[in-house]
């Protein structure tokens, strides 16, 4: 066998570990701006979908955010203890559980307003290039929900 067959083995041929690290890298970014709020990435970004909706199912939240239930509900029930967010059991449907942001989690929102700005100035892309970065990111995202 040529050595050239496993030339696609290669990390430096993989378009998943650039991704891979550089994801890592950026929620690194956030850590110390999240660390002097007690959230975690993935508290901030469900609390985002929150800010948006103010009341949305778990499983809604989960389709936003790609998660599934079982990696939200120990976020979820974090932000509750926090007093961020309340759960309850719909009232149409017993079997969905609702979650509904609280003052204090409004309160929130403007306390992470400087963390995006923050990161972005960490961040060493030209916001024409941030652009096309995030376009072709949720391109990549639509494609690989289609199934």
């Amino acid at each position: 066998m040529d050595h050239s067959d496993f030339d696609g083995l290669t990390l430096s041929n993989q378009l998943c570990f650039p991704l891979y690290a550089a994801s890592r890298k950026v929620v690194n970014l956030y850590r110390p701006y999240l660390d002097e709020l007690d959230l975690t990435y993935t508290q901030y970004i469900t609390m985002m979908v929150i800010w948006e909706c103010k009341t949305l199912s778990v499983k809604e939240i989960g389709q936003r955010l790609l998660l599934d239930s079982g990696t939200l509900t120990p976020v979820l029930k974090s932000l509750e203890s926090k007093g961020f967010v309340t759960r309850r059991r719909s009232s149409d449907d017993e079997r969905v559980l609702m979650i509904d942001i609280t003052k204090k989690g409004e309160v929130l929102k403007t306390q992470v307003l400087s963390v995006r700005e923050n990161v972005g100035s960490c961040l060493p892309l030209n916001s024409e290039e941030a652009l096309q970065l995030y376009s072709l990111l949720y391109k990549l995202l639509a494609a690989l929900n289609e199934d």
